[in-house]
């Protein structure tokens, strides 16, 4: 069985051609759309998070209100770029969210994808210390949200506080119970996979990964998963990881399926270069439900991880997204996944 979900970019342009041409049309879209998915039955909504970009950005606020509007369905980031992050104001964000949900909060994170403006963390009032790389100021943040994150009391109660406290050091609030295990990183690389691992969060696996081995993607991430259920292994954590790949995945099955993703069919892996580092892409899925069935059938880190990220046009409207979640879990079913 494996988990499915969507992943949304939230792409908006002021085009009259976009369903989304604003910031409240991909905000409120977003929610429907996670409406949408859990009536189809899918497990979650996830979505990506950019700054100075017209694309999602503040993603609390969307998870509490998608948490308020459903049920079941697992609402997530993919990925929170902890460069910009204030870890402790981001512990107390976490914990409202994931109590307004239920409990139901995968919280994805990581070093970040490239910006589009130079060193934007540093207007967000974030400065690497002294001989610290910005990659190196992600993870300080992450392991301070980590250790917030576990609820044990680590500030100093005033002698004269506004309103009684409980005794010993003082915690954050909204403590979430169980967050912790909910947090992901989103690795691009084998190394970083094995360090998450390290961490005890689960993997992200990346939509492109910051390595070519001369292998196919999907090869190249199933040994990026193997080597992290290694790590974790080797780490004793007790409890079982969850890790994920992201994937653009269009059952052909009516005319306008065939008018937006028709083309990609020849579709491919492709390697280029990102920040002057090599970086190979994974392929776009596109065929009839019996072809991609035996596409997906092929992949080998579809079928390595439990759970699949659908990376969805949202710039098409909530109708065609849900036709495109909808198609996608009744070929997930003729694999046995559902």
């Amino acid at each position: 069985m494996k988990r499915i979900g969507f992943l949304s970019f939230g792409h908006w342009t002021p085009h009259p051609q976009s369903a989304t041409q604003s910031a409240s049309d991909v905000l409120l879209q977003s929610i429907d759309l996670a409406v949408a998915a859990e009536e189809l039955g899918a497990d979650g909504a996830y979505f990506r998070v950019h700054h100075f970009a017209r694309q999602l950005a503040s993603p609390f606020p969307l998870l509490a209100a998608v948490g308020a509007r459903t049920d079941r369905i697992e609402i997530g980031t993919g990925v929170i770029d902890m460069r910009y992050e204030n870890p402790l104001y981001m512990v107390e964000d976490a914990g409202a969210a994931d109590l307004i949900s239920g409990g139901r909060l995968q919280l994805g994170i990581s070093r970040g994808s490239p910006e589009q403006v130079v060193e934007g963390y540093r207007h967000f009032g974030q400065d690497p210390a002294e001989g610290e790389s910005d990659a190196d100021m992600a993870r300080r943040h992450t392991s301070r949200f980590l250790d917030a994150l576990s609820g044990e009391g680590f500030a100093e109660p005033s002698p004269r506080p506004m309103f009684p406290n409980p005794p010993g050091l003082l915690r954050l609030e909204p403590h979430s119970e169980g967050l912790r295990d909910r947090i992901w990183w989103g690795a691009g690389t084998r190394a970083t996979a094995e360090w998450a691992a390290g961490q005890g969060m689960n993997l992200m696996s990346s939509t492109l990964l910051t390595e070519d081995t001369g292998v196919p993607f999907h090869q190249l991430q199933a040994e990026q998963i193997q080597v992290f259920r290694d790590a974790w292994a080797a780490a004793g954590h007790t409890r079982e990881p969850r890790t994920s790949v992201s994937r653009s995945v269009f059952p052909l099955r009516t005319a306008q399926d065939h008018a937006y993703f028709g083309l990609e069919r020849r579709s491919a892996d492709q390697v280029g270069i990102i920040d002057g580092v090599r970086a190979t892409f994974g392929k776009t899925y596109a065929a009839e439900p019996d072809e991609l069935a035996r596409q997906l059938a092929a992949d080998e880190a579809v079928a390595a991880a439990d759970t699949l990220l659908l990376t969805v046009p949202n710039q098409l409207g909530v109708d065609y997204c849900a036709h495109v979640i909808e198609g996608v879990l009744e070929v997930a079913a003729e694999l046995g996944w559902r």
